[in-house]
């Protein structure tokens, strides 16, 4: 499996991100009554999990849970809208979020000082 990230996807997650943790693709069920009917939504996180696998992405890797996996295909491609500021998933057969989050999962988030 390959992610492509456009330029503007790039720009948005690095404004977050900065130079520190990773980019993951979720496939959140929480809420969502069951475990396959999910939202994929991009977290940025301090590491791995214990059952992350990691993704090839350009121009980062993308950690993904083992057993979320068969919800994907095996090329697609996150793309940036700066009215609104969403982010979108798609591949060549599908749109799978086109009002897809990045929600900071890190303990201590860029920009947010310790108590």
């Amino acid at each position: 499996m390959s992610i492509q990230f456009t330029e503007a996807a790039q720009s948005a997650i690095a404004k977050v991100r900065g130079s520190q943790g990773y980019i993951k693709l979720a496939y959140d069920s929480e809420g969502c009554g069951c475990s396959v009917s999910g939202v994929p939504t991009l977290w940025i996180v301090d590491e791995a999990g214990p059952f992350d696998l990691v993704k090839q992405g350009e121009p980062f890797d993308v950690l993904m849970e083992q057993k979320h996996e068969v919800f994907f295909e095996d090329a697609m491609k996150v793309d940036y809208q700066e009215i609104g500021h969403i982010f979108s998933l798609k591949s060549s057969g599908q749109i799978y979020n086109a009002r897809m989050q990045l929600v900071d999962k890190r303990k201590q988030p860029v920009g947010r000082q310790a108590e």
